[in-house]
């Protein structure tokens, strides 16, 4: 493992571990839709990982063991909702726990009658106000299509950095928190409608669950399908590009050789 995992009582270095060229080119390629950023926010955003491996302590459930590569790949796929915006958005918990493949988390639910249920829920991944962040790791085999479990439960964490999981993360200078409660808002509703009339949808029907569902959704097709997210919910996109300060969907332009447009970013 990195140096700075040999040891929980060790001091660490500031500025994260040493991690050479061939492995930065090798999980990055795991990662093809890094290729949407700039050249200077690849840059940026290798920095911001380093740091975050440096101030994170990562655990593997069940005797699961942990490989560099690993752990680089959830630290540049956990940096990119706070590329804009630095690590201290990340402050207050250091535990990143990976389990090897879906895991179970058992539940209790009161009903309308005040009666209890207990049941095991197999998730992908949760994120903990003030506590650690946890995600499955699967092969590429057994990936499920569709779904980064790494941005959707970082993006619940940039959520709940000003309180709990609502949809409504700290928002950048500038930006209206009514403008965005409109825009998410319709957003919601709308997709809602669809997934109660079965019928097809942008984004991942996981994300009419709850507001908080849908902006940790959209947080994901932002990232990884962001022309697909700009055509089908351009507000949202917009809201998003002024969030993150960035414009992923001009990425993807460029890297499919497709010609740019117009559009607007706040800087």
């Amino acid at each position: 493992m990195f140096d700075f995992l040999r040891g929980w009582g060790r001091a660490r270095r500031q500025d994260g571990p040493m991690v050479p060229e061939e492995m930065w080119a090798r999980v990055e390629g795991w990662l093809p839709f890094l290729d949407f950023l700039p050249d200077e926010d690849r840059e940026r955003l290798r920095v911001l990982a380093r740091a975050f491996l440096a101030e994170k302590e990562f655990h593997g459930a069940h005797d699961f063991e942990l490989t560099d590569e690993m752990m680089l790949a959830i630290a540049l796929q956990a940096c990119l909702p706070i590329l804009g915006v630095g690590l201290d958005a990340y402050r207050g918990w250091v535990g990143v726990v990976v389990y090897p493949g879906d895991f179970v988390i058992p539940r209790k639910e009161m009903d309308e009658d005040g009666v209890v249920h207990e049941f095991d829920d197999e998730v992908l991944g949760e994120a903990w106000e003030h506590g650690p962040v946890l995600v499955s790791w699967h092969d590429e085999a057994a990936a499920p299509g569709g779904a980064n479990v790494v941005i959707h439960e970082f993006a619940h964490k940039l959520d709940m950095s000003n309180g709990g999981a609502d949809g409504l993360p700290p928002l950048q200078p500038g930006m209206s928190r009514e403008r965005w409660a409109e825009v998410f808002g319709a957003a919601y509703e709308s997709l809602c409608e669809q997934v109660e009339d079965d019928e097809p949808t942008a984004l991942d029907p996981y994300a009419a669950e709850s507001p908080a569902e849908f902006f940790a959704v959209a947080s994901e097709a932002f990232f990884e399908t962001p022309c697909s997210l700009q055509r089908n919910f351009p507000e949202v996109y917009q809201q998003l590009s002024d969030l993150y300060r960035l414009d992923p969907a001009a990425g993807e332009r460029r890297v499919d050789g497709r010609p740019d447009r117009p559009y607007r970013i706040h800087r």
